[in-house]
């Protein structure tokens, strides 16, 4: 199905603007054009020029103009025309199983590394669709079927990330059975709540946080337990951390600002205030995504905020 089909089924429900389209994309678990403006505009310039919409430029004080699609009674009859074409059968589609079908070739490890790597990525999915799921910004409920509808296509996408998640698992039981395999980092944290607030302290780990899929697993983590706020304290961080050369700060960092995740990390003031790491504190220390301090009381009042 087209992103045609998809503007014209939110239009049927409401009016939007190209922006909120967009949002409504972003929060969707099954509408897949997020993030690009030029095709959800060109779709929208079709619409228009095949008379499917209309477009009504709204001025307003204080900020630009902006321009309203509305559906109209051939955009309808179009719509209507679409639903009742024969379905198509679902596209598979999984890089992994192209990367997973040549790994013989790596040893133990290395292979339940990989998968490891591919369950964290499945678990972050479906906590992601499971919240999107629970907020339904985007839902509309005219009717008890349509509510029931949405319900279904929500609990259909959810249970593929089920399935691919026991299906990875029971993959790796199978491999290595019989093997012996590095386990997996466990960490030791706690969870604080202060006044209706909470946030994940980590205060030790079996693997010291050295890279994006160490920050995945504290992402799960942070999801599953319903809060966007983390702690972790300099004994989690590896050497590498706070080497700027090896970019792996830059690259966790950036995992927990992509997904929402306030972090505050706990680090002597020494080791702050040392040779390049220095700039990247006093830049970090601007924002409100990661920020490093001294003493616990400051981290925590400031992840709090």
């Amino acid at each position: 199905m087209s992103i045609q089909l998809a503007i014209l089924g939110i239009l049927s429900w409401m009016s939007s603007t190209g922006y909120e389209l967009k949002k409504i994309f972003e929060d969707s678990t099954f509408m897949y054009w997020s993030g690009n403006n030029n095709q959800i505009y060109k779709a929208l310039l079709n619409l228009e020029n095949e008379g499917y919409v209309t477009c009504e430029v709204v001025h307003q004080d204080n900020s630009p103009s902006k321009k309203i699609y509305t559906i109209t009674e051939e955009g309808l009859k179009e719509l209507k025309e679409c639903l009742v074409l024969s379905p198509e059968a679902p596209e598979i589609k999984k890089p992994f199983l192209v990367q997973l079908a040549w790994s013989d070739m790596l040893n133990n490890q290395e292979l339940s590394d990989v998968l490891s790597e591919y369950e964290n990525e499945i678990k972050l999915q479906l906590i992601m669709q499971k919240e999107k799921y629970r907020r339904s910004l985007h839902s509309p409920n005219r009717t008890t079927r349509e509510s029931l509808l949405w319900e279904r296509i929500s609990e259909n996408i959810v249970s593929t990330y089920n399935n691919e998640l026991n299906w990875v698992r029971e993959t790796r039981r199978e491999l290595f059975e019989n093997e012996v395999v590095e386990e997996k980092s466990k960490m030791n944290y706690e969870i604080r709540e202060i006044d209706n607030k909470k946030y994940i302290e980590l205060i030790s780990t079996t693997k010291l946080l050295s890279t994006e899929n160490h920050a995945l697993d504290l992402i799960a983590l942070c999801w599953e337990q319903e809060t966007n706020a983390l702690m972790i304290h300099y004994e989690t961080l590896s050497e590498d951390f706070f080497k700027l050369k090896t970019k792996v700060s830059g690259n966790i960092v950036q995992k927990f600002i992509n997904y929402g995740i306030k972090v505050a990390s706990i680090v002597p003031k020494e080791t702050i205030q040392k040779g390049r790491f220095k700039e990247m504190a006093i830049e970090t220390n601007k924002g409100n995504h990661f920020r490093l301090y001294d003493s616990k009381e400051e981290a925590e009042k400031w992840l709090l905020k």
